[in-house]
């Protein structure tokens, strides 16, 4: 037994020179193993209709979370939708808004008027009037936003008027002639575009009517008849500079049934000639709180008719009011803003001068 063991030992012996190359061998065979790239574990497809493989760690599900949902909206279209939509924007009051200002006019009006009637070809009467009339008129205006491009107004004038005549010297006060009115702005806002807005507005005879009034008594405060006007207006801002114009036309209703006595005669009816008016100027900023207006106006009226108890009836003259106006607007407040005008008259259908201040009223 002990001969057979050492027998299979001495044959198990290796000889240091092949236990060298042994281990020079597998050094070689784990070098090339690293110089290639390890490949990974195929995943075996999954079989139709079995439930997707739940990722394996944390930072895969984070990752699976942050992805994009079908639904879900993209900061590009957001940011696209942003731009595209565009508010429209109107310069009228916003709907429900409610806007009270406070217009104070004076005017004076001096005039030389010469009566003349013929009888049979025969002069029965000729007569000269000076006239010095002061007017002072305060209106309130209201105007309230009923949709984002139309707005309702109303002013309520209260007039004092001082004369001096042959036919009567003193002050007379009263109300005025009440307004109704809509502006509507047909199209929005646009930068560097034009505003365009159109006006309706509709004059009750309120005052003291010219032709009911007692020579020698008192003075009218109202122009006795009801009117309608119709305009459009148009402004342009070229910074600092803003230009504007407009037309207008009025219609007005016959007065009827009246009594009133004229050089010996009764006035039963006046039918007033409709007129037409344009508009034009500009404003310049001269700075933040302060800012320079220049505008002309001018109204051109028909010929009027008057008709008398007797069956007669006879025609004024057309007339043309023009006037050149002034004004300065000074800031007051973000909010406040204090406009003053002077005009002067061009035409002697005009009052020779008047002056105007304009402020918004904030409770």
């Amino acid at each position: 037994m002990n001969t057979a063991v050492l027998s299979v030992r001495r044959t198990a012996r290796v000889s240091p020179s092949a236990l060298l190359s042994l281990l020079l061998a597998g050094l070689a065979v784990s070098a090339m193993a690293q110089s290639q790239p390890q490949a990974q574990p195929a995943t075996p497809p999954a079989a139709p209709g079995a439930p997707a493989a739940t990722p394996a760690t944390g930072t895969d599900a984070a990752r699976d979370a942050l992805k994009t949902k079908e639904g879900d909206v993209s900061q590009d279209q957001l940011l696209k939708e942003t731009l595209t939509s565009t508010e429209k924007a109107y310069s009228l009051l916003k709907t429900g808004q409610t806007a009270i200002t406070y217009d104070l006019n004076y005017s004076y009006i001096g005039s030389e008027t010469i009566n003349v009637k013929f009888t049979d070809s025969t002069l029965t009467l000729f007569d000269i009037q000076n006239t010095r009339a002061h007017t002072v008129t305060n209106t309130f205006a209201v105007d309230y936003g009923v949709m984002d491009n139309l707005t309702a107004t109303a002013t309520l004038p209260l007039i004092s008027r001082y004369s001096q005549s042959n036919n009567f010297s003193g002050l007379s006060n009263g109300l005025g002639d009440v307004t109704l009115g809509l502006r509507y702005q047909p199209f929005e806002q646009r930068r560097d575009s034009a505003i365009f807005t159109t006006t309706a507005t509709l004059r009750l005879p309120t005052g003291r009517s010219p032709y009911t009034t007692i020579v020698g008594q008192n003075l009218a405060t109202g122009s006795g008849n009801t009117a309608l006007t119709v305009g459009a207006n148009a402004s342009q801002v070229y910074d600092p500079v803003a230009v504007f114009g407009s037309l207008n036309f009025t219609g007005n209703l016959p007065a009827r049934n009246l009594s009133q006595q004229r050089d010996g005669m009764t006035l039963t009816e006046v039918r007033p000639g409709s007129s037409i008016g344009f508009g034009m100027g500009f404003s310049y900023a001269l700075s933040y709180k302060v800012s320079t207006t220049m505008s002309l106006q001018e109204t051109v009226s028909a010929r009027s008719t008057l008709k008398f108890a007797d069956g007669t009836s006879s025609k004024t003259a057309m007339q043309t009011s023009g006037m050149l106006n002034l004004g300065l607007g000074l800031r007051v407040s973000p909010k406040t803003t204090l406009n003053f005008t002077a005009g002067v008259g061009l035409t002697s259908d005009s009052p020779d001068f008047s002056l105007g201040m304009n402020m918004p009223l904030n409770f």
